[in-house]
């Protein structure tokens, strides 16, 4: 895409500032890694600083920064927005390939002559291997927009573990998940990437439970295998007083990671990582926790959300077709496609979704299509055919 539209960083540096969040997001990653591969390399530890590099590239990078991007990068005109993407990508895999030459010097180089080669920069070097190491920027590590996007990545991956483990794809989109938060900053930061979190995992609403609630009952049990080494013959007593816990002292468990229980008449303080914290399923809900975070899951499906989900899968398998078929990413297409039970309803009610994101002019539904390719899904089988319009 930074091909198609002729990317050379011609224009202004765009100020941080001025960035969308996610890219002042993976900015302040950028530079808080930046520190940690340098301490690790000055502490002679470059299998550390290997493994950091590949976390952040892996987990930060491509499975968060570029798939939320994806739109900007091939979606609309080449403006603001869209350039701080490009922008920030490059930055971002410059800075990889000079904190990676260390370690994987060969690697380093030819993504580092591939990013430069088109670029507009007099200051620019003949490889990578003759470039400073990168010096971090402190303005630009936002801790709090760490922790924020933290909180998104935690709370998705938790509810995408629920449908999978309902097996429920993606595309389906559902009504709504609930969160518990345990303080009102809490409640703020999971708010503030509430449409992140909800274009992540599909979902139409995320609601907040404050306070002790009795929609969702949580349980805490010992972890036999942290605390049996250091209590052993006491975790009888632990397992009693641990059963007999309040609400309201396993939501504090929850928010300060800690805990001061009597134990044999003696003030013992435990950690969170000392017990297991267990939610009940809800019916129509499915429940999933980690460290301080519940999700609750609707897996009721109307069939308002049936029809989306049928839109979604349409326009996935129509995006295979022009990828196979050769088409441009940018070519207009016409959409013909065999008429089936569910499919005109689903389609006629999301005829612009489905337009917008295959770059349909023109969708027609036919009770006969002798030509084009034959999908199934679910309990649908059709054909499509496309051409070039």
């Amino acid at each position: 895409y930074a091909n198609i539209d002729g990317f050379t960083y011609k224009e202004s540096e765009i100020d941080y500032k001025e960035k969308p969040e996610i890219d002042r997001w993976i900015i302040s990653e950028l530079n808080s890694l930046i520190e940690t591969v340098d301490n690790f390399y000055n502490d002679y530890e470059p299998t550390k600083a290997a493994r950091a590099i590949s976390e952040f590239v892996i987990e930060y990078l491509s499975n968060w920064y570029v798939r939320l991007s994806r739109r900007r990068f091939w979606k609309g005109e080449y403006e603001l927005d869209k350039i701080s993407a490009y922008q920030t990508l490059y930055t971002v895999l410059l800075n990889v390939s000079k904190i990676s030459a260390p370690i994987a010097p060969f690697f380093a180089d030819r993504l580092y002559q591939d990013l430069t080669k088109n670029i507009k920069d007099n200051k620019k070097m003949e490889s990578v291997h003759l470039e400073a190491f990168p010096k971090i920027i402190s303005s630009y590590i936002d801790k709090k927009l760490e922790s924020k996007i933290n909180y998104a990545q935690r709370i998705s991956s938790l509810t995408l573990s629920l449908r999978a483990k309902e097996k429920i794809k993606v595309r389906q989109p559902l009504n709504k998940i609930m969160v518990p938060v345990n303080s009102e900053d809490q409640k703020n930061q999971i708010q503030a990437v509430s449409e992140l979190i909800k274009r992540e995992v599909n979902v139409k609403n995320i609601e907040f439970i404050e306070g002790n609630s009795e929609i969702l009952i949580k349980q805490v049990k010992p972890n036999f295998k942290s605390l049996g080494p250091k209590f052993g013959a006491q975790m009888k007593e632990i397992s009693e007083v641990v059963k007999n816990l309040t609400a309201k002292q396993i939501q504090n468990l929850e928010a300060t990671s800690q805990i001061d229980l009597v134990i044999n008449k003696k003030n013992i303080i435990f950690d969170i990582n000392d017990f297991e914290i267990l939610s009940n399923d809800i019916e129509g809900w499915l429940v999933a926790h980690e460290g301080n975070i519940t999700v609750a899951l609707d897996i009721t499906i109307d069939e308002n959300l049936i029809d989306e989900g049928i839109s979604r899968e349409i326009v996935s398998r129509i995006q295979n077709i022009r990828k196979d078929s050769g088409f441009d990413v940018t070519d207009r297409i016409k959409i013909i496609i065999l008429d089936e039970n569910r499919l005109s309803r689903a389609i006629n009610k999301n005829i612009d979704y489905i337009k917008s994101e295959t770059l349909a002019n023109s969708i027609e539904l036919k009770q006969e299509l002798n030509k084009g390719l034959e999908i199934e899904f679910d309990e649908i089988k059709t054909k499509v055919f496309i051409i070039k319009d």
